[in-house]
Formats: structure tokens, sequence, C-alpha cells
């Protein structure tokens, strides 16, 4: 059970001073000359931006933070400047942060800092719909998508746009999620109760068409509401595996944005130039992730828009401080006990590249977790388990050598999913492990449904081209005709040899209920599936009781994390080497 602590309200006071004024959605419609002549001269307007900060709420001044950002906008109200400020999406999960009480202290922050709009990113989901829609209406600011519907009613769960009228002009904001929420967040939280029907869509289409009309209808909504300036505030990306949902091809595909706010992709943008379908250059950023950066738009009382990003600030607001300070000792006091020691370092990115390697192939702390859920079954529930997959999208940072803590644990596996075992065929172990490497090697192509493995080894011929079949939302809805996947076999604990996988025996599968009970990621192929044990442990818990097996026990009572200590080692001939960063073997890539 999750635990809440008690803090004073971040709420501000009802009718705080601002320097803007929002405008009804409902009022009446007036063109924009008849806008421009009550609105007086136009001064410049400052937006500053966030996007994809995942809860990383642990830094110290002059280190961008909430307080930072609250005192930085302060400091534009108190030189009577005109400033709004907004986020692009994925701010209430990421670390035990969020995690601990489902984004509550994050939105009480974020509305104490003074944001005045945000748009929901994927993760805004993970905690399930109810908390999401929940969460939304606890913010002192609000929410904007033009495209996250309820099919039961036809209606958007959210208003399509925001308008502000400040600095002598109006400025609308058009907020749009990712389609891709289905899939990396829960597609079971869209549907409902019997998992037979979606009750919510995410509008995208799989040629783009749906999303791009949904944000054509939003940017023709706040012209006829008489907008001077339209921007995009989007979590969409441009990373190529999110093609045709990117923020670029949206601009591309649509006409009428000025400057578009983006998220999602984790890109460092300052300032793209995007053209639109009528032409027109718009303006394109992101501030890249984890509080990296905080942009800075300027719309110059000419209407010229620039963009800039700031990597820190040397300024803190003292009550949004000392909120995040109380939070912050009260989770490290929950989760501060020390349980093991790390003999290596322990990777989700390329250490020589730097990229987040965990979506493509394998990576020693792929394998750790992995091996985590294996050994949970195995040697705690003292059930037989075959094979456990972790989809590497479900392990989110990197580890130095060193103390782990639960708290460790927690960073690493922040989703509070839940591990399950269930009796599956060989057959679906096959398409599950296609449908995970189905863009293994493909450059640029990230997939958080790439899965890791314990008790199993296999390979990736990545030159084959991906011919698994799925729907819109990228949900798996058939097997691959030509096959990438490749001499899979699954090890056998009576002989300590990997054995074929036989496509029509059955086999003990273990995992997140994320990904084998929720189409989590898409995977779709586990339907129908005998379920032996559910809810045994939440996720981080099944990693720290994996540490806990560690032999090497020091003086202090610690084991410490290395291929030799783990309870793995005394299988005979089972691959485990957590000193090499890229894993055991256990993935091959064939080029």
């Amino acid at each position: 059970m999750k635990q809440f602590i008690s803090r004073r309200s971040f709420l501000k006071a009802a009718g705080a001073a601002t320097a803007l004024t929002a405008v009804s959605l409902g009022a009446p419609a007036a063109s924009a000359e008849e806008t421009n002549c009550f609105l007086g001269e136009k001064s410049a307007v400052t937006i500053l931006y966030t996007n994809d900060v995942h809860t990383y709420i642990d830094k110290k001044s002059p280190e961008l933070t909430y307080a930072g950002i609250a005192a930085l906008k302060q400091s534009y109200v108190d030189a009577g400047q005109n400033v709004l400020l907004v986020d692009a999406g994925d701010h209430i999960q990421g670390t035990a942060y969020g995690s601990m009480d489902d984004g509550e202290t994050i939105i009480k922050l974020m509305s104490e800092a003074g944001y005045d709009l945000a748009t929901p990113g994927n993760h805004e989901f993970d905690y399930g719909m109810a908390r999401a829609k929940a969460a939304m209406k606890e913010a002192a600011f609000p929410y904007v998508s033009c495209n996250w519907v309820d099919l039961r009613t036809g209606l958007k769960v959210l208003p399509s746009i925001k308008i502000f009228t400040i600095g002598g002009r109006v400025i609308a904001f058009v907020g749009i999620t990712t389609p891709e929420t289905f899939t990396k967040s829960t597609p079971a939280y869209f549907m409902n109760a019997s998992q037979t029907k979606y009750i919510y869509d995410i509008l995208g289409g799989d040629d783009g068409q749906k999303l791009y009309k949904a944000v054509q209808k939003a940017i023709d909504k706040a012209k006829l509401l008489g907008a001077t300036t339209i921007i995009g505030l989007g979590h969409l990306g441009v990373d190529p595996s999110s093609s045709p949902w990117t923020s670029k091809e949206v601009i591309e595909h649509t006409s009428g944005f000025d400057a578009f706010i983006d998220g999602h992709s984790h890109t460092v943008m300052e300032n793209k130039q995007v053209t639109d379908a009528s032409g027109k250059a718009v303006a394109l950023t992101q501030t890249g992730s984890y509080f990296k950066n905080v942009g800075k738009m300027t719309i110059g009382a000419d209407g010229s828009i620039t963009t800039e990003l700031l990597p820190s600030y040397d300024g803190a607001d003292a009550a949004v401080a000392a909120a995040t300070s109380e939070w912050v000792s009260a989770v490290d006091d929950m989760l501060g006990e020390k349980i093991a020691v790390a003999d290596t370092n322990f990777y989700i990115s390329d250490p020589e590249t730097g990229k987040r390697r965990i979506r493509m192939a394998e990576t020693n702390l792929g394998d750790f977790v992995a091996d985590g859920i294996y050994s949970y079954f195995n040697e705690v529930e003292q059930l037989h388990c075959d094979i456990a997959i972790m989809n590497g999208g479900g392990i989110r940072a990197d580890e130095k050598a060193g103390y782990w803590t639960f708290k460790t644990c927690k960073q690493v596996s922040p989703f509070g999913n839940v591990a399950c075992l269930m009796s599956v065929t060989g057959k679906q172990i096959l398409d599950a492990l296609e449908f995970g490497a189905r863009f293994a090697g493909a450059e640029g192509k990230e997939n958080g449904g790439f899965l890791q493995v314990a008790g199993a080894k296999y390979e990736i011929h990545v030159m084959v081209p991906n011919t698994v079949q799925t729907d819109e939302k990228n949900v798996w809805i058939g097997s691959a005709t030509t096959p990438r996947v490749s001499n899979v076999e699954i090890y056998d604990k009576t002989t300590g040899t990997y054995k074929p996988l036989d496509p029509n025996a059955t086999y003990a599968l273990a995992g997140m209920n994320y990904t084998l009970r929720n189409l989590g990621d898409g995977f779709a192929m586990f339907d129908g599936a005998e379920l032996i044990k559910d809810y045994v442990s939440e996720d981080y818990l099944v990693m720290s009781s994996y540490a806990a097996m560690f032999g090497g026990v020091d003086a202090n009572g610690l084991p410490h994390l290395s291929s030799a200590n783990s309870p793995l080692a005394d299988y005979p001939g089972y691959l485990l080497d957590y000193e090499n960063p890229y894993g055991a073997g256990r993935i091959q890539m064939i080029w």
C-alpha cells in the first residue's frame, strides 16, 4: 500500500494577483480585427515552459527546480512584465518522489510554482484513468488536449484550447497528447472493466489523419475566438518511432501555428523551423528532460517569436523549496534503508554513446531486473518459472556502484506494477519476442517494449524487415509473417542447459502485469493465457528482494551485487555477467 504524508495545502488563494485574463471558450466569437481594437498597445510576452520533468525534484540551486522556476516567473511579475508558465507533459511519474503518492505532491508543487497550463503526457496515465483525471482536477492550473476523447459520449475529456489575453494580444494554446499513450502507458486503462472495448481514445489514426484533423479543428476554433498568436502545447516528440504522430508531422499537416512547445522525445531543441501546410515557418522547441533546461519563448511587441533554453537559475521560491525539501526527506526516510552494495555499475544506457540502449538491446541492468523476477518466482514463491521478461521502458535509471537502498530500486522501477506468472505456449513467447524486437537495429528507433529476458536467450536478425501485425494504436494483432527472431532457447534447471523453444509446448512465463495482463506496450498475444499467480509483489520490491538474496555479505550485513554472489550463480550454465555493461549475451543481434 502506498504511504501518504500529510502536508499543508499548496494551492494558491482564490483571486491571487495575475498579469493575465483567461477568455471563456463559451464567449461569442470575435474577429481578429475586433479583438485588436480593445486589446490596446502590444507589449512583449514571455512564455516559460518545461517538459518531461518526470518528478526529478531532488536537486539543489542553481540546478533547475520547481522552486527555481517559481522564482524565475516571479522575477518577471515583479518587473511588471507579461509572463506565462506552461508544461508539455510527463510530470507526475518517473521517480519515487512521484510514485509514492501517485503524483499528488508534484501537482501541488506545480500549482504553488505558478503554472498556468499543462497538457497531459502519456505518463500522466500511469496510475490509472481514475487517478489521471483526479490529478488534473487537483491542479490549480487547467489541462488541455484536443485529441483525448470519451468514446461513450463523443466529447473531449479536456478543453482543446486555452486562451489568455495578455500583453495586448490573445494567445491560444492547443493541447495535444501522443496517441502512443495507449501502448506507452497501459491500454487497459482506456478500456471498460472487462477489457472488451475501448471507452477512451487518443485520436491518432494509422496515417496520422485523425490527429491532424483534431489539431486543425482546435486551431480553427482558436482563430474564431480571436486568437492573434496560436501555440501548440504538445506531448508528441520527434522520434522516428513516433511517426506519423510527431510534432514535426503535425505542423507539416496543419496550418495556423505560430510556435510549438513539445515534449515526449526528451530532445534538446532550442528552435527548429518547420514549414506548415501553408508554407509558413513554425518554431518548434523542446527542453530535453529532467529539468535539464527551462524554455523561454518571447513574443515581441511586433509579434516576432524567439526561443532559448536556460540550463539554470540562481534563485528559489522559499515556500516551494521548503515543500520540496519536506517531501524529498519524507520519501528518502521511507525508502532510505541500505539493502545491498553494488560492486559494478548497472546501465540502461550505453556507457560509450549515452544512448538509451535498454530499449533496443541487452544491458546488465536489463539482465538484473529480469533475473529478479525469475528468481522471485523460483526462489521466493517456490513456483516453477521457465522464463521471465521485462520491457525495457519499465527500467528507468542507470545505477552506479555503491550502496543500494529501497529508493534505488524504486528509481529503477517506479511504476508500481506487480509481478505475475502465467502459463503460455511457446508460440506466444515467440510472438512476444518478435513484437518486442520489431524495431531493433533501426537507427533512432527506441522501443519501450523491447524485452530483456531471464532464463532464455535469443537472436534478432536486424536486417530482416519487421512484419509483425499491429493495429493503428500499435497493439499486436498478429504474428510476424517473416520472423526476425530465431534460435530461442529456454534454460532447463534440471539439466543446466539451454534447450530450443517448442512453439507447441507450455511454459511458465513471469513478468509484470503491465505486459502480461494489461496490454502494456501493446503486448496482446497473452490474451486468454492461464494465470498461475498474480499480485505477488510490486516491481521495486521484487528487485529489492532479489538484491537481498545475494551473497558476499560484508561486516555491515549487506550483500554485494556481483555475478559470483547471485543466487543464479548456483544454476549450472546460466548466462550471468553483471560486470559487462552489455549483459551476458542473452540477446544476440545478427547483422
